[in-house]
């Protein structure tokens, strides 16, 4: 959908290339985008005319595993951080989809498999290297720059251009319970009340879940009855010590008798690119946070799933919160709302121009219906550029905060293309 021709891409080997990209894009006036993994479904990652700061050769994962903590170029992917982790069985919060990107991901907070158990992306920094408007390359930790480091915690990219990461690393795997499970549409309802009965009543921050409808897809092992049509599919993991201590959560979704159901102990590495994407398809998403789950938002959530387009790669979420997201404290990071125990995802994707009507109607139409039980909290990495306001809204109180800490290290607001937070003059913040 996203068919910008930027005026040049810098190639950025190391932290002078950033730097003196960022000198030129002040020097002329160009717009500046940053691409890492480019899975903005807004098309922050390039920009018309501009400048594109392209930090995929800021590669390199170096595991510290005694320390339980890694260090990661700004280049590099979930599947690479992943792999190099779980050499040493240990992991942190990454994304869902293996291509993403960890510097975007991370600095928009970070929603993964892993969060229950452990929190966001953006709990498990140890530091964030970055070069600001200025050129000047800095350091932010808990040490260091502490408001800076802060305001990376889901501020998005609007502070500097990352070069490097430190994270938390903790015990996952390499060999967890996990995989995919899929009934008829018409079994949704089913899904979601064990989904929902399971997490109310207390299951551990260990098992991670996700009701997602699909499209059943063309392969050997779904049913030729579900082939082409709409199907209530289950993520499920187990992120315990002992992949057996989850059994019992797998055997209670088998009792709803699944026609197709690929959870088993393998590697979480395969596990992590299991719902990957390929490229080239239209995106339009859209999020809300719930505070709870009742009956009629589970009725809203399954009314709106039954209208996805099919067939079409579209998908229609259902993630638990909770857990570790929740246990953050308030002012830990800007992000608003983290104690919301449900979040829904419209996730339309589809091939074509001319299904853009009915694939972003369809999202759209299930977000409104989704309205009267949200929150009013958003996570902006689930989104497109939905405007201003739904910007505040992912920060809440913490937005004028925010748009200070912008004003210290970006007054010029040069860092725009994303999920802005203007600085705190330009804002009328005192």
């Amino acid at each position: 959908m996203i068919d910008a021709h930027p005026a040049a891409i810098v190639r950025c080997a190391g932290v002078e290339d950033v730097r003196a990209a960022i000198a030129c894009a002040q020097e002329t006036g160009l717009p500046l985008a940053v691409r890492s993994g480019g899975h903005s479904v807004a098309g922050m990652s390039t920009v018309e005319g501009g400048l594109v700061i392209d930090v995929r050769p800021l590669g390199g994962v170096a595991v510290d595993a005694e320390a339980r903590a890694a260090r990661c170029g700004a280049g590099v992917t979930w599947a690479e951080f992943d792999r190099a982790t779980q050499a040493h069985g240990l992991a942190t919060t990454g994304g869902r989809v293996s291509s993403t990107g960890v510097a975007g991901f991370t600095l928009g907070g970070g929603s993964g498999w892993l969060e229950r158990k452990l929190g966001l992306a953006c709990d498990t920094l140890r530091a964030v290297e970055l070069v600001t408007a200025d050129g000047e390359h800095v350091r932010a930790s808990a040490d260091e720059r502490p408001e800076l480091f802060w305001a990376l915690h889901g501020g998005g990219g609007n502070f500097g251009v990352a070069t490097a990461f430190e994270f938390d690393l903790a015990p996952v795997g390499p060999i967890v319970l996990a995989g995919l499970m899929l009934w008829p549409s018409g079994r949704g309802r089913d899904v979601i009340e064990l989904t929902r009965a399971t997490i109310e009543g207390g299951a551990p921050d260990d098992l991670a879940l996700a009701v997602v409808y699909v499209t059943g897809p063309p392969e050997p092992f779904v049913p030729l009855e579900l082939q082409g049509r709409r199907c209530c599919g289950l993520g499920f993991l187990w992120a315990g010590a002992e992949p057996r201590e989850g059994a019992a959560y797998a055997e209670a979704f088998r009792l709803l008798s699944p026609a197709v159901d690929l959870v088993g102990e393998m590697p979480y590495v395969d596990f992590q690119r299991m719902i990957d994407d390929p490229p080239g398809l239209r995106n339009w998403w859209t999020a809300d946070h719930l505070d709870a789950l009742p009956d009629g938002a589970v009725e809203a959530f399954v009314a709106g799933s039954e209208q996805m387009p099919v067939p079409s790669p579209s998908q229609s979420i259902l993630f638990p919160w909770g857990g570790a997201v929740a246990r953050a404290g308030a002012d830990a990071t800007p992000m608003a709302k983290r104690d919301a125990t449900w979040v829904t995802h419209p996730f339309a994707l589809w091939e074509r121009a001319d299904g853009d009507a009915a694939a972003i109607g369809w999202a759209r139409a299930m977000s409104a219906a989704m309205k009267p039980y949200a929150s009013g909290g958003v996570y902006l990495n689930f989104i497109g550029d939905e405007g201003a306001g739904r910007v505040r809204d992912a920060f809440g109180d913490a937005y004028e905060r925010l748009a200070r800490v912008k004003a210290a290290y970006d007054p010029g607001n040069l860092f725009r293309r994303n999920q802005n937070v203007e600085p705190a003059a330009a804002a009328g913040i005192g």
